[in-house]
């Protein structure tokens, strides 16, 4: 299936929709109170916790779709979401509802329009949460009745609170005989300070519960600002709409979801993007139900698309504020935009045959279209062939995006070991010293951004490297404390504070606190969350956040296999850990490397100093076997003989490295 296809396709998703009312009345028969009816929430949670299954009950109670083409997790359209039961692209529907609640004053023949923005729980994909959160105004905190309170919950709610959103607390998972519902009730009690009566029992499987979400989120969340009481107010109000998402359509080029928040715009009118200069003549506008359905104006509080007809997806930012071409020389303040999504680690991938590169390039080209988190630059490797240096989120957003290009373009991938962003200062301006930087590289401050041991300098024209650094918060049952608080020294941590979540709160029938840590992000990108685990039989969470870069002595650890320069299988790392990594992998490579006639010498090295070293052992032909007696002095001159021809063959012979070692190699961490 086509990357070009896979998003909000009416064939993908099997949708019929059902209308509640006519569109084109819509806004007549609301008159110029029509924001009144608007409701735009989030659902956020931790992984796992029922959010799509919750959104596909509210697309069918609502009936945006019909109940005989309902399916799992519709709003997941990815083939990949589906296996593995993860969100990964963040989705929009607007549905449409008549309140049956109690409260008289939201009782109306008109139905409300509630724009859900469904949201991914994994940390990596924590800016596509805060993208939905500020296009709302209201979240539903979904909790898992059999799970309860997890970290990623935590970080969630913060992230509402600071877009002060109003938070509407929900327990999914009611009906399953694992739940604990008594329990989760008291932790939110507890640890969030709700009452039992705004907390709503819910099961998006069966249905418990769902119409009084629906009712709560018409009663508490607020209807959205548009700052006019009139409809000419509205009119000549500069239009300002912020976008928060954006994908590709093969007919319709770059598509941004918007969020209008003044004006109003029509199908006609030319837009203009305040932050990157981009001027927009839009093939369509509309909303997204959650199939695209064309409309001939956007008003002030909607959340729609705009199909905006770009063939590059770069044009157009995620966060920017776009404007009216009418407006381009007024002086329009640019809305708060969202900061933008910043790799946490690389890695390279390289295609397995050589001859799928120009298909590789092209595959990864087209993902990059709907992956606004996703960098990449070419690279070269003299043992892998021509590939790309990637830019991911984390670990589960590299697995992913290998995935997919495995999957939907049927490309075998190599991936190589994930390293961080470093910044390296030079003690020289001169730049034919350092020819593996580029001016590309610098930043303002006139250091150089290193992501490869390939493109780290000589160690005696740098002057200081600093490498990135995260807020690292554990949330675990206390009697693991010592355990986690044993790994994050062993992984260079600087404990912060310790905070016990609540004097009662008390999870699965343990007492939780959440261990507060700062830590160098190389630390935590490769095997920290399955130790984690370990460390604690599952029970533990972490959330991290970026908070800057600190000085670090970091150095670069060549590989010499039989004297010559290994430079694909070099890493980079802090000193203290250089002699144990180096040790580990000259090992492996011991056990990768095929023996050869010769002695082969693997050595792991910190400039010209040797740090590890393996040997890998010679064939050796039984030159004495035909020997039946005589004097010690025959079996000597045989064997004397056998070594000077083994020395000859090494001076001139080389090792061909398998590329099976090289990815054994890769993966040590």
């Amino acid at each position: 299936m086509a990357i070009l296809d896979f998003i909000h396709a009416p064939k993908l998703l099997n949708i019929f929709i059902i209308p509640r009312f006519n569109k084109e009345e819509k806004k007549e028969i609301m008159g110029t109170n029509y924001a009144s009816y608007i409701r735009n929430f989030a659902i956020i949670a931790h992984i796992d916790h029922g959010k799509s299954t919750l959104a596909d009950r509210l697309l069918s109670e609502t009936g945006t779709i019909a109940l005989r083409d309902m399916k799992d997790r519709v709003l997941d359209t990815l083939e990949l979401e589906q296996e593995r039961g993860i969100t990964i692209k963040l989705q929009t529907a607007r549905m449409s509802y008549e309140y049956s609640g109690d409260n008289d004053s939201y009782v109306s023949k008109d139905p409300y329009i509630l724009n859900l923005i469904d949201t991914p729980g994994h940390v990596d994909f924590s800016y596509e949460v805060s993208r939905s959160i500020a296009s709302c105004e209201a979240a539903i905190l979904l909790v898992d009745a059999t799970q309860g309170i997890q970290a990623q919950t935590l970080t969630t709610v913060y992230k509402a609170l600071e877009y002060d959103l109003e938070i509407i607390p929900a327990i999914n998972k009611v009906d399953l005989p694992s739940a604990q519902v008594e329990k989760v009730t008291d932790e939110l009690i507890n640890t969030f300070g709700f009452s039992k009566e705004e907390i709503i029992l819910t099961s998006g499987k069966s249905g418990i519960g769902v119409s009084e979400l629906l009712n709560a989120i018409i009663e508490r969340c607020p209807a959205p600002t548009v700052g006019v009481e009139s409809k000419q107010e509205l009119d000549s109000k500069p239009p300002r709409m912020m976008i928060y998402d954006s994908f590709y359509h093969e007919h319709k080029g770059v598509v941004v979801l918007v969020k209008m928040v003044d004006g109003k715009i029509t199908e006609q009118d030319n837009l203009f993007s305040i932050g990157s200069g981009e001027k927009v003549e839009p093939i369509e506008i509309g909303y997204m139900r959650p199939i695209m359905e064309k409309q001939k104006e956007l008003l002030a509080g909607e959340v729609g698309y705009i199909a905006t007809g770009l063939k590059d997806i770069k044009l157009i930012h995620v966060g920017d504020t776009l404007t009216t071409e009418k407006y381009r020389k007024g002086n329009i303040e640019q809305l708060p935009g969202y900061q933008p999504p910043k790799a946490m680690v690389y890695a390279s991938l390289f295609p397995v045959e050589a001859n799928d590169f120009e298909e590789f390039s092209q595959s990864l080209e087209k993902l990059a279209l709907n992956d606004a988190a996703l960098s990449y630059q070419r690279e070269h490797s003299l043992a892998l062939g021509s590939g790309y240096l990637c830019g991911f989120l984390g670990l589960l957003h590299l697995e992913i995006t290998q995935e997919r290009l495995e999957k939907e373009f049927d490309i075998d991938l190599i991936s190589t070991s994930p390293t961080v962003d470093y910044k390296v200062w030079l003690t020289t301006k001169d730049m034919s010293k350092v020819p593996m930087l580029s001016v590309a590289q610098q930043n303002e401050d006139d250091s150089f951004n290193v992501r490869t041991a390939g493109e780290f300098p000589d160690p005696t024209l740098i002057e200081k490297v600093e490498e990135p650094w995260v807020r690292l918060e554990v949330l675990t049952p206390d009697e693991y404390i010592g355990n986690i608080m044993e790994l994050c020294q062993n992984h260079r941590g600087e404990y912060k504070r310790m905070e016990y979540i609540s004097s009662e709160a008390v999870i699965e029938g343990k007492k939780h606190v959440i261990l507060k840590y700062e830590i160098p992000t190389a630390e935590i990108i490769t095997t920290f969350f399955d130790t984690l685990k370990s460390a604690t039989q599952g029970y533990a969470t972490m959330d991290y956040e970026f908070i800057g870069y600190r000085e670090a002595d970091i150095v670069k650890v060549g590989v010499l296999v039989n004297s010559e320069d290994a430079g694909a299988l070099s890493f980079l790392t802090h000193r203290d850990k250089a002699e144990r990594r180096g040790r580990d992998l000259v090992k492996k490579l011991k056990e990768l490397i095929p023996r050869q006639q010769f002695k082969v010498p693997i050595q792991a090295a910190i400039g010209g100093k040797v740090i590890a070293r393996e040997t890998i052992q010679a064939y050796r032909k039984d030159v004495t076997a035909k020997l039946y007696g005589g004097d010690v002095t025959r079996k000597k001159k045989l064997l004397e003989k056998q070594k000077k021809g083994k020395k000859r063959l090494k001076s001139f012979g080389s090792v061909e490295i398998p590329k099976e070692a090289f990815l054994g190699a890769l993966r040590v961490d």
